[in-house]
Order: C-alpha cells, then structure tokens, then sequence
C-alpha cells in the first residue's frame, strides 16, 4: 500500500510539472496534466495515505470533549507545578 501512495504521489508530482512545462505550447492539454495531477494528490492519493496511517487508531482520542479537556488541564497543572 505504501508503494502504491508513493506512485500516485510521484505520477501526480510529474503531471502537474510537465502540466506547467507544456504551458505555452498547448494550453488545453496543459491544464488537463495540471487538473488530473491535483485530482490525483488530493483526492486519491492523499485519503488512501490517512486511510493507511490513521488504521487502529480510536477517533475518540483525537475529539475535543469535555473529558479530554479535562485532561489536558490535568496535564497542564502537573506540567507547571513539576517545574
């Protein structure tokens, strides 16, 4: 998986570059090569990268609700009063 990201991220990379070399020869198909690089980083490569990372972990722990602001608070007062 973490092969086929670093694909879709470099074949992406590439499109968007030669998008931006072909520019002023072919306007149309350089914003074509611009659109599917984008396409590619930001809608295909990017959610299968948060897939693959965020995979086993719980989303509770990342939500700010009163339990974790207590925590944090909690952490904050033994953090102060250590130093």
């Amino acid at each position: 998986m973490k092969y086929v990201i670093a694909l879709i991220t470099i074949a992406s990379f590439i499109s968007i570059f030669y998008g931006f070399s072909i520019q002023e020869e072919e306007l149309q198909l350089a914003h074509k090569f611009i659109g599917f690089g984008t396409v590619g980083l930001f809608l295909v490569a990017m959610p299968l990268f948060l897939i693959k990372e965020s995979k086993g972990k719980k989303m509770k722990d990342y939500m700010l609700n009163e339990e974790n602001i207590r925590k944090m608070r909690k952490k904050e007062r033994e953090k102060s009063e250590n130093q």
